[in-house]
């Protein structure tokens, strides 16, 4: 059964214990917006807006190195990740509603549920 999916965003993986002032920094740097400096109101994540493309881009407090991250969203999790899986990825551990993924040369990565509501590029259909 066909699934689609895209490039969803970048999320910026901060070891820090101020998440505001990362906000802060990211947002000036990168020339957009802080819509939600505690989004999901855990004190975890800081969302922007205005950001190019609509594309999805938050600093996430994280106890790791600090690292830049990419989300790839899809409407069927399974499918998208035994797609990833095929092409030589493998799974790290799912967390809340998504699968952390690392692709064969290390790099972590996350596949995450679809959203429609947003003005990105339509998503490739993969058989």
């Amino acid at each position: 059964m066909a699934h689609r999916s895209r490039l969803a965003g970048f999320i910026i993986d901060c070891q820090t214990g101020d998440l505001g002032a990362a906000a802060a920094f990211w947002s000036r740097a990168l020339g957009v917006s802080i819509a939600d400096p505690d989004s999901g109101g855990t004190g975890q994540y800081a969302e922007f807006g205005d950001t190019p493309g609509d594309l999805h881009i938050e600093v996430q407090k994280v106890e790791h190195p600090s690292r830049v991250h990419l989300d790839i969203e899809t409407d069927d999790l399974d499918a998208e990740v035994s797609r990833l899986e095929a092409l030589g990825a493998s799974r790290v551990g799912f967390v809340k509603r998504w699968w952390v993924m690392q692709a064969p040369d290390g790099q972590r990565f996350c596949v995450v549920p679809l959203r429609e509501d947003n003005a990105r590029a339509a998503p490739t259909v993969w058989d």
